[in-house]
């Protein structure tokens, strides 16, 4: 038996080996991620040079102006330094704007340039085609039950 096929499992009176493409979370991981490789690959094909990541930030600030970096973070699941490295990067490919307080230059504020806003309209075709690909064969009450239970157990884990 190939060990990256199993994962133990252990309870009081025995131990149990439990197939990995048996465990809901690594069939969510797996999911996830084959979901993000074939929406990357669509949004290169489509000559569109942002990652996922870097269009979930735009995403964020674009339906919360006022975000901080703290903020952003939170919303996008990425550590503080993860997004610091993205803004940057998109600070010089002129995607944002970063404006200093005039009072105090340790705060700033970020806003999406026009770039980044064609940006975000060039991609949404592409979004909406890649969650429909994803999606296709499933119910609409699936999807809510499925949505139901992600959040029961993000609610669970907190």
């Amino acid at each position: 038996m190939d060990l990256i096929d199993i994962s133990i499992k252990f309870t009081p009176n025995q131990i149990t080996v439990e197939k990995l493409d048996q465990i809901i979370f690594y069939s969510l991981d797996k999911a996830i991620k084959s979901y993000r490789q074939m929406a990357q690959k669509n949004i290169s094909k489509a000559g569109i040079d942002i990652t996922i990541d870097q269009w979930l930030l735009l995403t964020c600030l674009r339906n919360n102006p006022d975000a901080t970096q703290q903020q952003i973070a939170t919303t996008v699941f990425k550590d503080y330094a993860s997004i610091t490295r993205m803004i940057e990067l998109l600070v010089q490919r002129e995607i944002i704007e970063r404006n200093f307080h005039p009072d105090d230059r340790r705060r700033s504020s970020l806003t999406i340039s026009p770039k980044g806003l064609q940006i975000l309209a060039d991609m949404e075709p592409l979004i909406f085609a890649n969650r429909k690909t994803a999606l296709e064969g499933i119910s609409e009450q699936q999807i809510e039950t499925a949505r139901n239970m992600l959040e029961t157990i993000s609610r669970n884990c907190k």
